[in-house]
Protein backbone atom coordinates (compact mmCIF):
# COMPACT_ATOMS: atom_id res chain seq x y z
CA UNK A 1 0.00 0.00 0.00
CA UNK A 2 1.22 3.46 -0.79
CA UNK A 3 0.02 7.04 -0.58
CA UNK A 4 -1.12 7.36 -4.20
CA UNK A 5 -4.09 5.04 -3.82
CA UNK A 6 -5.67 7.05 -1.06
CA UNK A 7 -4.98 10.44 -2.56
CA UNK A 8 -6.39 9.72 -5.99
CA UNK A 9 -9.46 7.98 -4.63
CA UNK A 10 -10.68 11.09 -2.83
CA UNK A 11 -10.00 13.37 -5.76
CA UNK A 12 -10.85 10.99 -8.59
CA UNK A 13 -13.63 13.08 -10.13
CA UNK A 14 -11.33 16.06 -10.40
CA UNK A 15 -8.54 13.99 -11.96
CA UNK A 16 -10.84 12.31 -14.45
CA UNK A 17 -12.15 15.65 -15.63
CA UNK A 18 -8.60 16.76 -16.38
CA UNK A 19 -6.99 13.50 -17.51
CA UNK A 20 -4.71 13.98 -20.48
CA UNK A 21 -3.31 11.62 -23.06
CA UNK A 22 0.04 13.39 -22.95
CA UNK A 23 2.26 13.21 -19.90
CA UNK A 24 4.45 16.15 -18.79
CA UNK A 25 8.16 15.44 -18.89
CA UNK A 26 9.59 14.82 -15.44
CA UNK A 27 13.00 15.86 -14.23
CA UNK A 28 15.08 14.04 -11.64
CA UNK A 29 17.81 15.01 -9.23
CA UNK A 30 21.12 13.46 -8.27
CA UNK A 31 19.45 12.30 -5.07
CA UNK A 32 16.82 10.43 -7.09
CA UNK A 33 19.58 8.61 -8.94
CA UNK A 34 21.46 7.83 -5.74
CA UNK A 35 18.32 6.34 -4.21
CA UNK A 36 16.94 4.55 -7.25
CA UNK A 37 19.96 3.68 -9.36
CA UNK A 38 22.12 0.58 -9.52
CA UNK A 39 25.80 1.47 -9.77
CA UNK A 40 28.85 -0.69 -8.98
CA UNK A 41 28.86 0.49 -5.36
CA UNK A 42 25.49 -1.26 -5.02
CA UNK A 43 25.70 -4.18 -7.43
CA UNK A 44 29.14 -5.38 -6.24
CA UNK A 45 27.68 -6.91 -3.08
CA UNK A 46 24.67 -8.95 -2.03
CA UNK A 47 23.22 -8.45 1.45
CA UNK A 48 22.88 -11.66 3.43
CA UNK A 49 21.61 -10.42 6.79
CA UNK A 50 20.74 -7.30 8.77
CA UNK A 51 21.17 -7.34 12.55
CA UNK A 52 19.61 -4.14 13.83
CA UNK A 53 20.19 -3.21 17.48
CA UNK A 54 18.74 0.17 18.47
CA UNK A 55 17.12 2.18 21.25
CA UNK A 56 14.09 4.34 20.49
CA UNK A 57 13.13 7.13 22.89
CA UNK A 58 9.53 8.12 22.09
CA UNK A 59 9.54 11.34 24.12
CA UNK A 60 12.72 12.59 22.46
CA UNK A 61 11.70 11.06 19.09
CA UNK A 62 15.24 9.75 18.89
CA UNK A 63 17.00 6.61 17.62
CA UNK A 64 20.51 5.42 18.52
CA UNK A 65 22.26 2.14 17.83
CA UNK A 66 23.80 0.16 15.02
CA UNK A 67 23.15 -2.21 12.17
CA UNK A 68 25.45 -5.17 11.51
CA UNK A 69 25.34 -5.73 7.76
CA UNK A 70 26.56 -9.10 6.52
CA UNK A 71 27.15 -9.27 2.78
CA UNK A 72 28.71 -11.37 0.06
CA UNK A 73 31.02 -9.76 -2.47
CA UNK A 74 29.88 -10.56 -6.02
CA UNK A 75 32.45 -8.38 -7.80
CA UNK A 76 35.81 -7.19 -6.50
CA UNK A 77 35.33 -3.80 -4.88
CA UNK A 78 36.87 -1.37 -2.43
CA UNK A 79 33.81 0.85 -2.10
CA UNK A 80 30.14 0.18 -1.36
CA UNK A 81 27.06 2.36 -0.90
CA UNK A 82 24.91 2.13 2.23
CA UNK A 83 22.01 4.54 2.59
CA UNK A 84 20.94 6.72 5.51
CA UNK A 85 18.91 9.90 5.24
CA UNK A 86 20.85 13.15 5.47
CA UNK A 87 19.24 14.24 8.74
CA UNK A 88 20.54 11.14 10.54
CA UNK A 89 24.06 10.99 11.96
CA UNK A 90 26.72 8.50 10.92
CA UNK A 91 28.59 7.93 14.20
CA UNK A 92 31.13 5.42 12.90
CA UNK A 93 31.48 2.41 10.63
CA UNK A 94 33.53 -0.54 11.90
CA UNK A 95 35.16 -3.32 9.88
CA UNK A 96 37.57 -5.83 11.45
CA UNK A 97 37.63 -3.71 14.63
CA UNK A 98 38.79 -0.61 12.75
CA UNK A 99 36.95 2.49 11.67
CA UNK A 100 36.37 2.87 7.96
CA UNK A 101 36.58 6.04 5.93
CA UNK A 102 33.38 7.17 4.27
CA UNK A 103 31.93 10.03 2.29
CA UNK A 104 28.32 11.18 2.47
CA UNK A 105 26.43 12.47 -0.56
CA UNK A 106 22.74 13.20 -0.06
CA UNK A 107 21.28 10.01 1.46
CA UNK A 108 24.17 7.81 0.23
CA UNK A 109 27.13 6.86 2.38
CA UNK A 110 30.07 5.65 0.26
CA UNK A 111 32.21 3.39 2.43
CA UNK A 112 35.88 2.84 1.57
CA UNK A 113 37.76 -0.34 2.54
CA UNK A 114 41.54 -0.33 3.08
CA UNK A 115 41.96 -3.34 0.78
CA UNK A 116 39.89 -4.52 -2.13
CA UNK A 117 37.20 -7.01 -1.12
CA UNK A 118 37.44 -10.17 -3.17
CA UNK A 119 34.61 -11.84 -5.08
CA UNK A 120 32.82 -14.70 -3.27
CA UNK A 121 34.03 -13.61 0.17
CA UNK A 122 31.80 -12.50 3.04
CA UNK A 123 32.20 -9.41 5.17
CA UNK A 124 30.44 -7.69 8.06
CA UNK A 125 30.34 -3.99 8.85
CA UNK A 126 28.86 -2.42 11.96
CA UNK A 127 27.20 0.89 11.12
CA UNK A 128 26.66 3.07 14.21
CA UNK A 129 24.15 5.87 13.81
CA UNK A 130 21.80 8.18 15.69
CA UNK A 131 19.34 10.99 15.22
CA UNK A 132 15.76 12.14 15.01
CA UNK A 133 14.09 10.43 12.05
CA UNK A 134 11.75 12.18 9.66
CA UNK A 135 8.27 12.43 11.13
CA UNK A 136 5.49 11.63 8.70
CA UNK A 137 2.91 14.37 8.43
CA UNK A 138 0.21 11.98 7.28
CA UNK A 139 1.38 8.38 7.23
CA UNK A 140 1.11 6.26 5.19
CA UNK A 141 0.48 8.94 2.57
CA UNK A 142 3.97 10.22 3.24
CA UNK A 143 6.94 8.40 4.72
CA UNK A 144 8.51 8.50 8.14
CA UNK A 145 7.85 7.88 11.82
CA UNK A 146 4.59 8.38 13.67
CA UNK A 147 4.95 9.36 17.34
CA UNK A 148 1.47 9.24 18.82
CA UNK A 149 -0.34 8.48 22.09
CA UNK A 150 -3.02 5.96 22.91
CA UNK A 151 -6.19 6.90 24.84
CA UNK A 152 -4.35 6.46 28.12
CA UNK A 153 -1.60 8.86 27.06
CA UNK A 154 1.00 6.15 26.55
CA UNK A 155 3.39 6.33 23.59
CA UNK A 156 2.23 4.67 20.39
CA UNK A 157 4.89 4.64 17.70
CA UNK A 158 5.14 3.24 14.18
CA UNK A 159 6.90 3.76 10.87
CA UNK A 160 5.79 3.60 7.23
CA UNK A 161 8.35 4.18 4.49
CA UNK A 162 7.35 2.43 1.26
CA UNK A 163 8.72 4.45 -1.63
CA UNK A 164 10.11 7.02 0.79
CA UNK A 165 12.93 4.72 1.82
CA UNK A 166 13.82 2.47 4.75
CA UNK A 167 16.99 4.55 5.04
CA UNK A 168 14.87 7.27 6.61
CA UNK A 169 15.40 5.44 9.91
CA UNK A 170 18.20 2.87 9.65
CA UNK A 171 21.34 2.29 7.53
CA UNK A 172 20.52 -0.12 4.73
CA UNK A 173 21.04 -0.96 1.09
CA UNK A 174 17.85 0.85 0.21
CA UNK A 175 16.88 -0.85 -3.03
CA UNK A 176 14.16 -3.37 -3.83
CA UNK A 177 16.75 -5.15 -5.98
CA UNK A 178 18.39 -6.72 -2.93
CA UNK A 179 16.68 -8.39 0.02
CA UNK A 180 18.79 -9.96 2.78
CA UNK A 181 18.94 -13.62 1.78
CA UNK A 182 18.98 -14.84 5.38
CA UNK A 183 16.46 -12.40 6.76
CA UNK A 184 17.01 -9.97 9.59
CA UNK A 185 17.22 -9.61 13.34
CA UNK A 186 15.49 -6.59 14.83
CA UNK A 187 16.36 -5.73 18.45
CA UNK A 188 14.65 -2.62 19.76
CA UNK A 189 14.94 -1.18 23.27
CA UNK A 190 11.95 0.88 24.40
CA UNK A 191 10.94 2.42 27.75
CA UNK A 192 9.83 -0.08 30.39
CA UNK A 193 6.10 -0.73 30.28
CA UNK A 194 6.00 -0.60 26.49
CA UNK A 195 6.47 -3.37 23.94
CA UNK A 196 8.09 -3.34 20.52
CA UNK A 197 6.68 -5.63 17.83
CA UNK A 198 8.71 -6.21 14.68
CA UNK A 199 8.77 -8.73 11.86
CA UNK A 200 9.12 -12.48 12.28
CA UNK A 201 9.22 -14.47 15.50
CA UNK A 202 9.60 -13.11 19.01
CA UNK A 203 12.97 -14.24 20.36
CA UNK A 204 12.78 -12.84 23.87
CA UNK A 205 13.11 -9.67 25.91
CA UNK A 206 15.76 -8.27 28.22
CA UNK A 207 15.49 -5.60 30.90
CA UNK A 208 18.54 -3.42 30.29
CA UNK A 209 18.41 -1.97 33.84
CA UNK A 210 18.41 1.58 32.49
CA UNK A 211 14.69 2.20 32.19
CA UNK A 212 14.53 0.33 28.86
CA UNK A 213 13.60 -3.18 27.84
CA UNK A 214 14.87 -4.68 24.59
CA UNK A 215 12.52 -6.76 22.45
CA UNK A 216 14.17 -9.16 20.00
CA UNK A 217 12.62 -10.40 16.75
CA UNK A 218 13.99 -12.57 13.96
CA UNK A 219 12.97 -12.95 10.31
CA UNK A 220 14.17 -16.10 8.58
CA UNK A 221 12.97 -15.18 5.10
CA UNK A 222 14.28 -12.60 2.65
CA UNK A 223 12.50 -9.33 3.37
CA UNK A 224 11.94 -6.09 1.52
CA UNK A 225 13.74 -3.34 3.40
CA UNK A 226 10.69 -1.07 3.52
CA UNK A 227 8.87 -3.95 5.24
CA UNK A 228 11.25 -3.97 8.21
CA UNK A 229 9.34 -2.25 10.98
CA UNK A 230 8.95 -1.23 14.60
CA UNK A 231 5.67 -0.87 16.49
CA UNK A 232 5.85 0.50 20.02
CA UNK A 233 2.87 0.61 22.39
CA UNK A 234 1.24 -0.91 25.44
CA UNK A 235 0.14 -3.91 23.41
CA UNK A 236 -1.92 -6.93 24.33
CA UNK A 237 -0.95 -10.14 22.55
CA UNK A 238 -3.66 -12.43 21.14
CA UNK A 239 -2.52 -15.79 19.81
CA UNK A 240 -4.49 -18.09 17.52
CA UNK A 241 -3.74 -20.88 15.11
CA UNK A 242 -5.53 -21.74 11.89
CA UNK A 243 -4.84 -25.08 10.24
CA UNK A 244 -1.25 -25.08 11.47
CA UNK A 245 -0.49 -21.41 10.75
CA UNK A 246 0.30 -19.20 13.74
CA UNK A 247 -1.83 -16.06 13.87
CA UNK A 248 -0.70 -13.39 16.32
CA UNK A 249 -2.37 -10.05 16.93
CA UNK A 250 -0.90 -7.15 18.85
CA UNK A 251 -3.51 -4.55 19.72
CA UNK A 252 -3.97 -1.67 22.12
CA UNK A 253 -5.13 -2.88 25.50
CA UNK A 254 -8.51 -1.19 25.22
CA UNK A 255 -9.24 -2.91 21.89
CA UNK A 256 -8.62 -6.54 22.86
CA UNK A 257 -12.27 -7.62 22.92
CA UNK A 258 -13.23 -6.08 19.57
CA UNK A 259 -9.99 -7.32 17.96
CA UNK A 260 -10.69 -10.93 18.95
CA UNK A 261 -14.01 -10.78 17.11
CA UNK A 262 -13.02 -8.58 14.19
CA UNK A 263 -9.85 -10.43 13.25
CA UNK A 264 -11.78 -13.66 12.71
CA UNK A 265 -11.92 -12.50 9.08
CA UNK A 266 -8.27 -13.52 8.77
CA UNK A 267 -9.22 -17.22 8.71
CA UNK A 268 -11.50 -17.26 5.63
CA UNK A 269 -9.06 -14.89 3.96
CA UNK A 270 -6.19 -17.32 4.56
CA UNK A 271 -8.30 -20.20 3.23
CA UNK A 272 -9.09 -18.24 0.08
CA UNK A 273 -5.60 -16.88 -0.58
CA UNK A 274 -3.85 -20.17 0.11
CA UNK A 275 -6.22 -21.94 -2.28
CA UNK A 276 -5.76 -19.38 -5.05
CA UNK A 277 -2.17 -18.19 -4.50
CA UNK A 278 -0.49 -21.05 -2.66
CA UNK A 279 0.69 -21.65 0.88
CA UNK A 280 1.29 -18.55 3.00
CA UNK A 281 4.87 -17.68 1.97
CA UNK A 282 6.22 -16.88 5.44
CA UNK A 283 4.76 -19.60 7.67
CA UNK A 284 8.08 -20.07 9.48
CA UNK A 285 7.95 -16.38 10.44
CA UNK A 286 4.23 -16.51 11.31
CA UNK A 287 1.47 -14.06 10.44
CA UNK A 288 0.76 -10.99 12.55
CA UNK A 289 -1.59 -8.03 12.56
CA UNK A 290 -0.24 -5.12 14.57
CA UNK A 291 -2.42 -2.15 15.47
CA UNK A 292 -0.82 1.09 14.30
CA UNK A 293 -1.52 4.83 14.61
CA UNK A 294 -1.75 5.05 10.80
CA UNK A 295 -4.02 3.27 8.35
CA UNK A 296 -1.93 0.31 7.29
CA UNK A 297 1.09 -1.13 5.49
CA UNK A 298 2.17 -4.55 4.23
CA UNK A 299 5.04 -5.08 6.66
CA UNK A 300 6.01 -8.69 6.04
CA UNK A 301 4.79 -11.05 8.81
CA UNK A 302 3.80 -7.96 10.87
CA UNK A 303 1.03 -6.34 8.83
CA UNK A 304 0.21 -2.84 10.05
CA UNK A 305 -3.49 -2.41 10.85
CA UNK A 306 -5.19 0.91 11.56
CA UNK A 307 -8.67 0.64 10.07
CA UNK A 308 -10.39 1.06 13.47
CA UNK A 309 -12.12 -2.33 13.27
CA UNK A 310 -14.43 -1.20 10.51
CA UNK A 311 -15.56 -2.84 7.30
CA UNK A 312 -14.55 -1.20 4.04
CA UNK A 313 -11.81 1.37 3.73
CA UNK A 314 -12.22 3.54 6.85
CA UNK A 315 -15.92 2.67 6.64
CA UNK A 316 -16.16 3.60 2.97
CA UNK A 317 -16.41 1.54 -0.20
CA UNK A 318 -13.70 2.26 -2.78
CA UNK A 319 -15.82 0.68 -5.50
CA UNK A 320 -18.94 2.72 -4.77
CA UNK A 321 -21.04 -0.43 -5.21
CA UNK A 322 -21.69 -1.42 -1.60
CA UNK A 323 -19.64 -4.60 -2.02
CA UNK A 324 -16.56 -2.95 -0.57
CA UNK A 325 -18.15 -2.71 2.87
CA UNK A 326 -18.54 -6.47 3.11
CA UNK A 327 -14.91 -6.85 4.26
CA UNK A 328 -12.19 -4.99 6.11
CA UNK A 329 -10.15 -3.46 3.30
CA UNK A 330 -6.92 -3.13 5.28
CA UNK A 331 -6.90 -6.75 6.51
CA UNK A 332 -7.53 -8.13 3.02
CA UNK A 333 -5.42 -5.74 0.95
CA UNK A 334 -2.37 -5.57 3.19
CA UNK A 335 -2.40 -9.33 3.76
CA UNK A 336 -2.69 -9.89 -0.01
CA UNK A 337 0.68 -8.17 -0.22
CA UNK A 338 2.25 -11.12 1.60
CA UNK A 339 1.99 -12.92 -1.74
CA UNK A 340 2.24 -9.92 -4.09
CA UNK A 341 4.90 -7.45 -2.99
CA UNK A 342 6.51 -9.26 -0.08
CA UNK A 343 6.95 -12.68 -1.69
CA UNK A 344 6.97 -11.50 -5.31
CA UNK A 345 8.88 -8.20 -5.35
CA UNK A 346 9.57 -5.78 -8.19
CA UNK A 347 13.24 -5.03 -8.80
CA UNK A 348 12.56 -1.33 -9.36
CA UNK A 349 9.85 0.80 -7.81
CA UNK A 350 8.86 1.78 -11.36
CA UNK A 351 7.29 -1.70 -11.59
CA UNK A 352 5.29 -1.35 -8.38
CA UNK A 353 2.16 -2.32 -10.29
CA UNK A 354 3.44 -5.89 -9.78
CA UNK A 355 2.75 -5.30 -6.06
CA UNK A 356 -0.36 -3.16 -6.21
CA UNK A 357 -2.24 -4.40 -9.28
CA UNK A 358 -2.14 -8.03 -8.18
CA UNK A 359 -2.90 -7.11 -4.57
CA UNK A 360 -5.97 -5.07 -5.49
CA UNK A 361 -6.99 -8.01 -7.66
CA UNK A 362 -6.67 -10.18 -4.54
CA UNK A 363 -9.57 -8.17 -3.10
CA UNK A 364 -11.69 -9.28 -6.06
CA UNK A 365 -10.53 -12.86 -5.49
CA UNK A 366 -11.50 -12.71 -1.82
CA UNK A 367 -14.96 -11.37 -2.64
CA UNK A 368 -15.46 -14.19 -5.12
CA UNK A 369 -14.40 -16.75 -2.50
CA UNK A 370 -16.80 -15.34 0.08
CA UNK A 371 -19.71 -13.90 -1.87
CA UNK A 372 -19.55 -15.34 -5.37
CA UNK A 373 -18.56 -14.34 -8.87
CA UNK A 374 -21.29 -11.76 -9.48
CA UNK A 375 -20.38 -9.74 -6.37
CA UNK A 376 -16.72 -9.89 -7.33
CA UNK A 377 -17.41 -8.55 -10.82
CA UNK A 378 -19.66 -5.87 -9.37
CA UNK A 379 -16.79 -4.71 -7.16
CA UNK A 380 -14.33 -4.87 -10.05
CA UNK A 381 -16.61 -2.83 -12.30
CA UNK A 382 -16.94 -0.18 -9.60
CA UNK A 383 -13.17 0.21 -9.38
CA UNK A 384 -13.06 1.81 -12.83
CA UNK A 385 -14.43 4.98 -11.24
CA UNK A 386 -11.15 5.29 -9.36
CA UNK A 387 -9.00 5.19 -12.51
CA UNK A 388 -7.63 8.59 -13.54
CA UNK A 389 -5.54 7.72 -16.63
CA UNK A 390 -3.26 10.59 -15.66
CA UNK A 391 0.11 8.89 -16.21
CA UNK A 392 1.38 5.48 -17.32
CA UNK A 393 1.30 2.79 -14.63
CA UNK A 394 4.98 1.98 -15.17
CA UNK A 395 7.18 4.70 -13.74
CA UNK A 396 10.75 5.81 -14.47
CA UNK A 397 13.52 3.29 -13.85
CA UNK A 398 16.61 4.01 -11.81
CA UNK A 399 15.32 7.13 -10.02
CA UNK A 400 13.04 5.70 -7.30
CA UNK A 401 9.95 6.85 -9.20
CA UNK A 402 6.79 4.80 -9.32
CA UNK A 403 4.10 5.28 -11.94
CA UNK A 404 0.52 6.42 -11.64
CA UNK A 405 -1.64 5.47 -8.69
CA UNK A 406 -3.74 3.77 -11.35
CA UNK A 407 -1.45 0.80 -10.68
CA UNK A 408 -4.05 -0.17 -8.05
CA UNK A 409 -7.48 -0.17 -9.78
CA UNK A 410 -6.34 -0.15 -13.41
CA UNK A 411 -3.79 -2.85 -12.65
CA UNK A 412 -6.49 -5.00 -11.04
CA UNK A 413 -8.88 -4.37 -13.91
CA UNK A 414 -6.19 -5.34 -16.42
CA UNK A 415 -5.67 -8.64 -14.59
CA UNK A 416 -9.44 -9.21 -14.51
CA UNK A 417 -9.52 -8.51 -18.25
CA UNK A 418 -6.78 -11.08 -18.85
CA UNK A 419 -8.79 -13.62 -16.87
CA UNK A 420 -11.66 -13.16 -19.29
CA UNK A 421 -9.37 -13.22 -22.30
CA UNK A 422 -8.25 -16.65 -21.10
CA UNK A 423 -11.98 -17.51 -20.92
CA UNK A 424 -11.41 -20.69 -18.93
CA UNK A 425 -11.65 -20.33 -15.17
CA UNK A 426 -10.01 -23.67 -14.37
CA UNK A 427 -7.06 -22.67 -16.52
CA UNK A 428 -7.01 -19.15 -15.05
CA UNK A 429 -6.82 -20.27 -11.44
CA UNK A 430 -4.06 -22.74 -12.33
CA UNK A 431 -2.17 -19.93 -14.04
CA UNK A 432 -2.53 -17.54 -11.11
CA UNK A 433 -1.44 -20.20 -8.63
CA UNK A 434 1.53 -21.13 -10.81
CA UNK A 435 2.50 -17.45 -11.15
CA UNK A 436 2.53 -17.05 -7.37
CA UNK A 437 4.53 -20.23 -6.84
CA UNK A 438 6.93 -19.74 -9.77
CA UNK A 439 8.12 -16.36 -8.53
CA UNK A 440 7.76 -17.05 -4.81
CA UNK A 441 10.36 -15.07 -2.83
CA UNK A 442 11.87 -13.71 -6.02
CA UNK A 443 12.63 -10.23 -7.38
CA UNK A 444 11.23 -9.73 -10.87
CA UNK A 445 10.51 -7.20 -13.63
CA UNK A 446 7.46 -6.40 -15.76
CA UNK A 447 8.86 -8.45 -18.63
CA UNK A 448 9.00 -11.52 -16.39
CA UNK A 449 5.27 -11.17 -15.72
CA UNK A 450 4.44 -10.70 -19.40
CA UNK A 451 6.57 -13.66 -20.47
CA UNK A 452 4.91 -15.89 -17.88
CA UNK A 453 1.34 -15.07 -18.87
CA UNK A 454 2.16 -15.27 -22.58
CA UNK A 455 3.49 -18.77 -22.13
CA UNK A 456 0.78 -20.02 -19.79
CA UNK A 457 -2.13 -18.50 -21.73
CA UNK A 458 -0.83 -19.69 -25.09
CA UNK A 459 -1.28 -16.29 -26.72
CA UNK A 460 0.69 -13.09 -27.14
CA UNK A 461 -0.63 -10.74 -24.44
CA UNK A 462 2.28 -8.31 -24.80
CA UNK A 463 0.31 -5.57 -26.64
CA UNK A 464 -2.45 -5.84 -24.03
CA UNK A 465 -0.04 -5.44 -21.12
CA UNK A 466 1.64 -2.58 -22.97
CA UNK A 467 -1.60 -0.72 -23.59
CA UNK A 468 -2.71 -0.81 -19.97
CA UNK A 469 0.72 -0.31 -18.39
CA UNK A 470 2.54 2.07 -20.74
CA UNK A 471 -0.23 4.32 -22.07
CA UNK A 472 -2.73 6.59 -20.39
CA UNK A 473 -5.76 5.52 -22.43
CA UNK A 474 -7.66 2.25 -22.38
CA UNK A 475 -8.70 0.29 -25.48
CA UNK A 476 -11.75 1.83 -27.14
CA UNK A 477 -14.07 -0.48 -29.05
CA UNK A 478 -15.57 1.15 -32.13
CA UNK A 479 -18.34 0.01 -34.45
CA UNK A 480 -19.44 1.58 -37.73
CA UNK A 481 -21.95 0.97 -40.48
CA UNK A 482 -20.20 0.42 -43.80
CA UNK A 483 -22.71 -0.07 -46.55
CA UNK A 484 -24.80 -3.05 -45.58
CA UNK A 485 -22.35 -4.43 -43.04
CA UNK A 486 -21.20 -3.50 -39.54
CA UNK A 487 -17.49 -3.28 -38.85
CA UNK A 488 -15.54 -3.13 -35.61
CA UNK A 489 -12.02 -2.37 -34.40
CA UNK A 490 -9.97 -1.19 -31.41
CA UNK A 491 -8.58 2.27 -30.97
CA UNK A 492 -5.33 1.62 -29.12
CA UNK A 493 -1.76 2.92 -29.14
CA UNK A 494 0.19 -0.24 -28.39
CA UNK A 495 1.79 -1.66 -31.55
CA UNK A 496 0.05 -4.72 -33.03
CA UNK A 497 -2.78 -4.45 -30.53
CA UNK A 498 -5.15 -7.43 -30.70
CA UNK A 499 -7.60 -8.34 -27.95
CA UNK A 500 -10.72 -10.48 -27.92
CA UNK A 501 -13.94 -9.01 -26.59
CA UNK A 502 -17.16 -10.75 -25.60
CA UNK A 503 -20.40 -9.10 -26.66
CA UNK A 504 -24.04 -9.95 -26.04
CA UNK A 505 -26.53 -10.14 -28.91
CA UNK A 506 -30.12 -11.00 -27.97
CA UNK A 507 -28.95 -12.92 -24.89
CA UNK A 508 -26.22 -14.78 -26.76
CA UNK A 509 -22.51 -14.31 -25.97
CA UNK A 510 -20.27 -13.85 -29.00
CA UNK A 511 -16.47 -13.49 -28.96
CA UNK A 512 -14.86 -11.06 -31.38
CA UNK A 513 -11.12 -11.16 -32.13
CA UNK A 514 -10.70 -7.44 -32.62
CA UNK A 515 -7.60 -5.57 -33.76
CA UNK A 516 -6.83 -1.99 -34.75
CA UNK A 517 -7.97 -2.76 -38.32
CA UNK A 518 -11.60 -2.81 -39.33
CA UNK A 519 -13.22 -6.27 -39.41
CA UNK A 520 -16.68 -7.25 -40.63
CA UNK A 521 -19.21 -8.25 -38.00
CA UNK A 522 -20.65 -11.53 -39.27
CA UNK A 523 -23.60 -11.93 -36.90
CA UNK A 524 -27.02 -10.78 -38.06
CA UNK A 525 -28.17 -7.64 -36.23
CA UNK A 526 -30.41 -4.76 -37.18
CA UNK A 527 -28.47 -2.05 -35.37
CA UNK A 528 -25.14 -1.38 -33.77
CA UNK A 529 -27.10 -0.77 -30.56
CA UNK A 530 -27.98 -4.47 -30.53
CA UNK A 531 -24.31 -5.25 -29.80
CA UNK A 532 -23.44 -4.88 -26.10
CA UNK A 533 -19.86 -5.52 -24.94
CA UNK A 534 -19.60 -7.27 -21.56
CA UNK A 535 -17.88 -4.41 -19.78
CA UNK A 536 -17.86 -6.11 -16.38
CA UNK A 537 -15.40 -8.63 -17.80
CA UNK A 538 -13.22 -6.31 -19.89
CA UNK A 539 -11.89 -2.90 -18.90
CA UNK A 540 -12.55 -0.97 -22.09
CA UNK A 541 -14.08 2.22 -23.39
CA UNK A 542 -17.23 1.92 -25.50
Amino acid sequence: MKNTLFIFTFFVSLFQANAQLTVPKETFTRRDTLQGGLRPERTSFDVLHYDLNIKISPNQKHIVGYNDITFKVVENTSKIQIDLFENMNVDSIIYNDKKLDYKREELATFIHFPQELQKDTQSVIRFYYSGNPVIAKRAPWDGGFVFSKDKDGKPWVGVACQGFGASCWFPVKDSQSDEPDNGATIKVAVPNGLMNVSNGRFMGMENLKNGYTRWDWEVKNPINTYDITVNIADYVHIHDNHKGLDLDYYVLRANEKKARKHFEEVKPMMDCFQEKFGKYPFSDDGYKLVETPYLGMEHQSAVAYGNHYMKGYMGNDLSGTGVGTLFDYIIIHESGHEWFGNSITSKDIADMWIHEGFTMYSEIVYIECQYGYDKAMQYAYGLRNAVTNDRPIIGHYGVNKEGSGDMYPKGALMINTIRHIVDNDSKWWRMLLKYSETFKKQIIKTQDVIDFFNKESGRDLTPIFDQYLRYTSIPELEFRKSGKVIEYKWNAEAPNFVMPIDVMIKGKKIRLEASTSWKVFTESVKSINDIQPIKTDFYIKY
